[in-house]
Order: C-alpha cells, then structure tokens, then sequence
C-alpha cells in the first residue's frame, strides 16, 4: 500500500465509525463465530468493525492487527471503551505476518484489499495463517455501483476523482466486483459472494444521514484539495459534484450502493 488516500485526522476517523455503525445490520447480521474459535482481522484500522466483531462473537478470541500504531491506539481505546475483553491488538504488516501456519479458524478482512496493490499476494498469505476448513471473510465497495437521482455529471466527476486517485495510490475503489475471481485465484473453495446494497430515500432518515451525509459524501468531499491539486478536476465543478451529492438527500432524492461481501474456505 503506497498511502492510505482517505488518511488518518479525525474526520477520517469519524467518517469511518459513522459507516460502520450506519452498516452493522447490512454487512454483519451473519457475522459471527462460534466461542473458543481463534479470529484474525486484518487491517483493522481504528477499530470500527472490530467492535462489531467483539459484540456478534463475545466467546472469540480476536486478533486485530494494522500496520498503523497511530489507528490501532485508536482501536484499544474504543474497545476499551465498549467493555471487551475478547480482542488483542498488534500491529504488522498483512504481508509478512508473525504467526505461524494455521494458527486462526477464520480471517476476517474489510476495506483493506481496496488499498493494495497486490490483494492476490495479500490474501495467499492470510490463507497460509488459516487451519484447514477455516474460512476467510471479505468486505469491500465499490464506487462503480454508486448512483443517485436527481442525477449529475459534476457529482459522478466528483467520485471519479476519488476513484482515480486511489488507483495512483496503488488501490482499487471499485474491487467490489472482482472479489470472487480474487478469492478464486487465492485458491479458496467453495467462495459466495453476496451483494449488499444500501438504497437511501427520505423515508430512511438513518441512513441518509449516516450512508448518503457522513460516510459516503464525506469520503468524497475528503478528496477535494488532493484532486484540485493534481489537475484531475477544478474547483467549481468539485464543489458543483458536492452540492449535487448532498441534494440527493432532499426529500425527493434517491442515493444508492453496492458492498460486496465474500466467504471462502480453505481446503
């Protein structure tokens, strides 16, 4: 991973707990696992999943692990303030790893491979970690499936910008769609992927505030100065992109997106 192109401030931060409370029923409603079974999440980032994690299998042992000290200190201090004890963390690098073969029953990876530049190489060696007939839990978006009404070409140059820029960072924000073939090619069995789309109108006030206003708007608007100043938009039409973003959550505005979420197991 060259650079995280979201970053690591405090709005990032906000940003990414805003989703992931926004999403818990939608992407983790079957996450879960049984008690005494070993978990690594990796790329845990600030923590916002792995509470999640924490709360749906209170009888697992996790192992959360980012390569970011400054986002894992984050990740202890709101498990520690949600009360469980049922999570370490350690900070690593997903490709070189300190633990020995098979040593988990089930990874769980979100909003990670989107960064990488090698995801294939990333998730060989998660599946080296992992006991035979554990399984591997992927999450990630994608930008491609976003749409909206009232429509606007500003608003889709806007999410182009940020699209563009994590592909020179060495990312993939539209690798959604391609998590089955990755699985596939890590020599995973038996993989399922299931599309999960967030459909926001007015009636959905929850989500229009926590989806469409703070995560995915957010992440968007986040962008403005790097895309502006790497010629890839100017500003008026950015901010035209923006305003059209934040129409869409008037009483007569539609917003929608896809995560995909994928299992696989390890023979």
């Amino acid at each position: 991973m060259k650079q995280y192109v979201h970053g690591y401030d405090r709005r990032e931060n906000t940003r990414l707990q805003d989703q992931a409370a926004t999403l818990v029923e939608l992407l983790h409603a079957d996450t879960l696992y049984p008690a005494g079974s070993r978990v690594l999440e990796a790329g845990c980032g600030v923590g916002a999943q792995t509470l999640t994690l924490a709360a749906n299998s209170p009888g697992a042992h996790i192992t959360s692990i980012d390569i970011s000290e400054s986002s894992l200190a984050q990740a202890r201090l709101a498990i520690q303030a949600a009360g469980f004890t049922n999570v370490v963390f350690q900070q690593g690098d997903i490709f070189h790893l300190p633990f020995a073969p098979a040593s988990f029953d089930h990874i769980f990876v979100c909003f990670v491979l989107e960064h990488l530049a090698q995801p294939v190489q990333a998730l060989l060696g998660l599946k080296r970690l992992l006991k035979t007939g554990g399984t591997m839990t992927v999450i990630e978006g994608d930008h491609g499936s976003a749409y909206f009404h009232p429509d606007s070409a500003a608003a889709r140059n806007a999410i182009q910008c940020q699209v563009e820029l994590q592909r020179r960072a060495g990312g993939n924000a539209n690798i959604g769609r391609e998590l089955y073939p990755l699985l596939k090619s890590a020599g995973l069995d038996a993989v399922h992927v299931s599309p999960r789309m967030v459909y926001v109108d007015a009636s959905r006030p929850g989500l229009v505030e926590g989806f469409t206003e703070k995560t995915f708007t957010a992440m968007i608007e986040g962008v403005r100065q790097p895309a502006v100043d790497a010629g890839l938009i100017d500003a008026t039409t950015f901010d035209d992109g923006i305003r059209a973003l934040y129409r869409t959550t008037a009483s007569d505005g539609v917003f929608c997106y896809t995560f995909f979420k994928a299992v696989g197991v390890k023979a």
